[in-house]
């Protein structure tokens, strides 16, 4: 394996794992049901992605037609069960999504890669075309997901793309959290906004915590130039980083689902 991608590997999985147990040291944890209800369809699907195999959820609304339909690509210290909450919301307010987890994370199969995570971005694209081939399909990445949502959006019939708590690259991203910028070159030079959004025709929308201490507000507004005239930028006041899906709430979520639901574009 080489170096960059062993590094990218260990690096993640070890990663992933520290926030989970830090999260569940400190009593918080995915608090996600997958059991269905009188307003909510909720169901468990396994999307193959290569020789991995995907855990995913798909939630939509059981008492109403959905307007539009979204998978959401999460972060990474995040699985399934920590998002289903986000998806109850949605639905609620008639937006179906597709959420699952990468390989190597939750009950999904296989190893941490870059080129899987896309690969399984994609297989789960499409298993959301199929579950819902009626509505308009959208990406929605968080955090890590933005990278992957951006680096796919034009290799899948997306008709919208979200960007939540985003980074400019990786290699941005790094640097942000605390390597030092002379080692950067040790970070595998992947997901730069600048090269996976040149040329995307699509309307996108940033949505960045004012007070995201992970990435700066800046780097949001530097993701919006790379995306050309179709984005806009929303910056949510007092926010943190992982507070829209640990809290989710309409605030948040609500000019999301406005964008996702829109007629235009």
């Amino acid at each position: 394996m080489p170096p960059h991608r062993l590094s990218f590997t260990v690096a993640l999985t070890s990663i992933s794992r520290v926030i989970l147990l830090r999260d569940l040291i400190f009593g918080w944890k995915g608090t996600g049901h997958r059991d269905s209800s009188p307003h909510l369809s909720v169901s468990t699907h396994s999307i193959p992605s290569g020789s991995s195999m995907l855990d995913a959820v798909f939630v939509a609304p059981a008492s109403a037609p959905a307007k539009a339909a979204v998978l959401l690509c999460h972060g990474i210290g995040e699985n399934v069960d920590h998002w289903i909450p986000v998806q109850r919301l949605l639905a609620a307010n008639g937006v179906a999504s597709l959420l699952f987890d990468f390989s190597g994370y939750g009950k999904s199969t296989g190893h941490v890669d870059w080129d899987q995570f896309e690969l399984d971005a994609i297989a789960a694209f499409k298993a959301m075309q199929r579950l819902a081939p009626t509505l308009t399909h959208s990406i929605l990445g968080f955090s890590l997901g933005s990278g992957i949502a951006a680096a796919i959006v034009n290799r899948v019939e997306s008709s919208r793309l979200v960007l939540c708590a985003a980074f400019t690259s990786f290699r941005d991203a790094a640097v942000s959290v605390g390597i030092p910028a002379r080692l950067s070159h040790l970070v595998p030079p992947i997901w730069c906004a600048e090269e996976s959004l040149r040329g995307c025709a699509l309307p996108i929308l940033v949505v960045h915590g004012e007070r995201d201490r992970l990435f700066p507000v800046k780097m949001a507004r530097d993701l919006v130039r790379c995306c050309g005239p179709n984005a806009k930028l929303l910056v949510v006041p007092g926010l943190t980083h992982n507070r829209p899906f640990r809290e989710p709430h309409i605030s948040y979520w609500g000019p999301i689902i406005s964008f996702l639901t829109a007629c235009d574009g």
